[in-house]
């Protein structure tokens, strides 16, 4: 029997079957569907890509969002899947499963610990050269990388949030494995939601406006497969400017692009 990893509000499939009420879908009124060759979100259409640019209704301006179809080929994901699942997965909320490299946080109180980061993972060293041809990327340095596993079964999602903002840059990359989904954006005071496709083997860079004013979650509902996001976070501007962390970025940038890390322990809830 698998373990459930849900705290607080959070459920899954899992802890649902042992009575704990499921969690709304959460899903907006009004949904639209993100187009990335015009950078706007249609409405109506759960595939406006393949309809540019005879498009219909009202779209909604959503810059912040570069999309790199078949990033790795099927070869490269098959061996990269095979790397992430030679290693142990600990549980998460609402049915995910995740494998951390990375410093371990305590977001509430700002401060981080670089003695368990090894560094990324050995697999991911051509990932991070490829992405350096990125003109968004182009002095993108990672310094902590999180495998997710999303499945059906488990119920597996995200509630909608903002990657913390002291501690995390401006890029947040992903690279989507196994199976096609969407990253759907909200903001609090709007009754509007933008879906963007996250296609299998497909990279995605999340900036600007999508980052910094829009949050992001993964419905349930869209979850029809097994499914790895591999995401990658850049440091804050602060531990650039700020002179007491200038010395703590150095460092962890150094150890995270030695590529021989190894799985730490889960990073402390916010």
């Amino acid at each position: 029997m698998e373990i459930c990893g849900c705290k607080g509000i959070r459920t899954c499939v899992i802890c649902e079957g042992k009575g704990k009420l499921p969690v709304g879908s959460g899903q907006k009124d009004v949904c639209t569907y993100y187009c990335e060759y015009c950078g706007k979100a249609w409405p109506g259409n759960r595939s406006p890509w393949k309809h540019h640019p005879d498009h219909h209704g009202n779209p909604i301006d959503f810059p912040g969002i570069k999309i790199i179809q078949n990033f790795v080929s099927e070869e490269e994901e098959r061996n990269i899947c095979k790397d992430i699942y030679s290693v142990p997965f600990a549980v998460s909320q609402s049915g995910r499963r995740k494998q951390d490299y990375g410093p371990k946080v305590n977001f509430k109180k700002k401060k981080l610990k670089c003695d368990v980061f090894t560094g990324l993972p050995n697999f991911s060293e051509p990932l991070y050269r490829r992405m350096k041809e990125v003109t968004q990327l182009a002095d993108f340095t990672p310094v902590e990388l999180c495998n997710l596993e999303y499945s059906p079964l488990r119920g597996s999602a995200i509630d909608p949030h903002f990657d913390d903002f002291w501690l995390w840059g401006e890029r947040l990359v992903t690279l989507n494995l196994l199976s096609d989904t969407y990253l759907y954006f909200v903001k609090d005071d709007e009754d509007v939601e933008v879906k963007v496709p996250l296609y299998q083997r497909s990279l995605i860079v999340v900036y600007g406006p999508a980052r910094n004013i829009w949050k992001h979650g993964i419905h349930r509902e869209d979850i029809t497969a097994d499914r790895i996001a591999i995401t990658l976070r850049e440091l804050s501007d602060e531990f650039q400017t700020d002179d007491t962390l200038i010395d703590i970025g150095k460092k962890l940038e150094d150890i995270a692009l030695t590529f021989q890390g190894q799985i730490v322990g889960s990073h402390i809830d916010q």
